[in-house]
This record gives C-alpha cells, sequence and structure tokens, in this order.
C-alpha cells in the first residue's frame, strides 16, 4: 500500500495514477472526505487527515510500504514560515511513529540555496526529515510547466507571454507534472537502496522565446514574450490579493540570478519526457 498526500492536486493525482496503472494499492490521503471520492470509485482507500495533524496522518501512513509526501503550496505564507515548520514537524514525527519502508518528498530545484525565499518552505522540509532513520529521498523537479495555465488566456486573446522569468533569451530548465508524477512513483518502487536527492528537468530547457513560439504554434496565432519590469511586480502581486510579495519576488531574483539552480551538475539531473507544446496543447484544452 502507498499512502499518497496531496493526491487532489496534479502531482499527487499523477504519482498515484502512475501506481494505479503499476496495479499498486493506493491509500488517498486527503483533508475532506468528500475529495477523496473519485480515488475511492477507482479502488483506493481513502485517510483524512490534515498536514498538520501528527496523529492522523500516523493513521493514515502506517501499514504503508511508501509515503508520497506533498506539503500543501503557500504561495503567500506568513513571515518565518510558521505554517511550513508546523506541518514539518507534524510530518516528522508521523512518518518516525509509522516507519514506511520508503518516503519521497516533493521538494524543488534550489532547496539547497541559503538566500530565503518562497522556496525555503521546502528547504525546510528537507531540513525537518532528513535525519529520520528511514529510506527518504527529496524530489527536487524544475520549474513547472504547468504554471503555463495563467499564460493561456492572454496569449489567446492578446497574442503576449508576460514573464518574470529575465532575460528572456536564457534557458531555464521546466518539467511537466506528469514526468514528475512518473519519477515519484518509480522512487517509490525501486528495489534496493533509494538515492537521497533526485533533480528532474523536462528533455529541454527553455527560454521565454521558445515557450512563446509553442504557444503560437498550439494556439494558432502570433505570440512574443515580453518582460514584466522588476519594479511593477510588487504592486501587481499586492493586486492579485498577496499580503507580502517579498518571498515571491525573492524567488523570482534567485531564477533570474542563478542561485536558484540544481545542485548537481547537469549530467546528474534526470530528464522528463513531455515537452512543452503537449502541456501547453493539454492547457488550452482545459482553459477552453
Amino acid at each position: 500500500m502507498y499512502a499518497i498526500t496531496g493526491i487532489t492536486g496534479q502531482v499527487g493525482g499523477a504519482v498515484a495514477r502512475a501506481l494505479l496503472a503499476e496495479g499498486q494499492p493506493v491509500r488517498a490521503v486527503v483533508r475532506d472526505e468528500h475529495k477523496g471520492r473519485p480515488w475511492a470509485a477507482l479502488g483506493c482507500e481513502v485517510a483524512v487527515a490534515a498536514m498538520d495533524d501528527a496523529v492522523a496522518l500516523t493513521r493514515a501512513f502506517s501499514g504503508a510500504a511508501g509515503v508520497f509526501v506533498l506539503p500543501p503550496p503557500n504561495f503567500d505564507p506568513e513571515p518565518g514560515f510558521p505554517e511550513a515548520r508546523a506541518e514539518n514537524a507534524a510530518l516528522r514525527q508521523a512518518l518516525d511513529t509509522a516507519r514506511p519502508a520508503r518516503v519521497v518528498c516533493l521538494s524543488t530545484v534550489g532547496a539547497q540555496a541559503a538566500q530565503p525565499n518562497l522556496l525555503s518552505q521546502r528547504t525546510l522540509m528537507e531540513e525537518a526529515l532528513r535525519t529520520l532513520p528511514i529510506p527518504i529521498t527529496f524530489l527536487r523537479p524544475a520549474w513547472f510547466l504547468e504554471n503555463l495555465r495563467w499564460d493561456i488566456t492572454q496569449a489567446r486573446e492578446q497574442g503576449l507571454l508576460s514573464s518574470y522569468l529575465h532575460p528572456l533569451e536564457r534557458p531555464v530548465p521546466m518539467v511537466a507534472t506528469v514526468d514528475v508524477g512518473s519519477v515519484a512513483a518509480e522512487l517509490l518502487l525501486q528495489v534496493g537502496g533509494a538515492p537521497r536527492v533526485v533533480e528532474l528537468e523536462g528533455p529541454e530547457r527553455l527560454t521565454q522565446h521558445a515557450i512563446a513560439a509553442a504557444l503560437s504554434q498550439v494556439l494558432g496565432r502570433p505570440v512574443r514574450a515580453e518582460a514584466v519590469p522588476r519594479e511593477s511586480w510588487g504592486a501587481i502581486f499586492r493586486a492579485q490579493g498577496m499580503r507580502d510579495p517579498v518571498p515571491r519576488i525573492q524567488m523570482l531574483d534567485g531564477f533570474n540570478e542563478g542561485w536558484i539552480r540544481f545542485e548537481g551538475d547537469d549530467a546528474s539531473v534526470r530528464k522528463g519526457r513531455v515537452g512543452v507544446a503537449d502541456v501547453i496543447r493539454s492547457l488550452a484544452d482545459q482553459v477552453g
């Protein structure tokens, strides 16, 4: 039995579907029992647990051969990341008590960075869990291609890709969530020793101009990339409802300045199979 947290999201769902395709039993760990019903219909067990509830998480993880850990994303955290720290403490206690044979945690590219930024939440997770006496792999994927979901409408209606990644001609590692799920499932099923860190990107690194070209191809209209001036980011993010845009700005600075990057050399980074055009095509169908 494999317990999957975050199963209602893109990555957790991809992990679960990959395991089910291999004929493996899955336990869907959800915060709301209602959200577990589609997975129950697919034959999964359902366990209800919030990510900061150590007792419920222990029940959800008990008897599992493997656990996939995906903390809920928090794009507007309180200063010092108290939410992530509480979840990390509960996760550590639950995993230490349940002692599954293998754990795969979704971390992020740049988790090793010392500079504070939005992704520091995953750095804290790695620090909290890495000393547990059980095999744990931290899967560090690149920038998700599915983030392009928020660009589809503008590209379709205005022929514009507004980019926070600068310069536009710099190739950036990106990856599709289906590749992340596939690799996570593979790591959960792996026999023998587990690698401590696995870094993952898609089949090719992409400039913003290349992404605009892929949007043009899929949407059937010219699309050009345009950099969003850094001095406007704070106002834009606050207008979108963020209380504190600083961690997000720090994250973008990390990508743009190059200190959010893979820790290993390029040869050690795993490659996914799904390209940007396939992801855009799927997103365009969903956005309508």
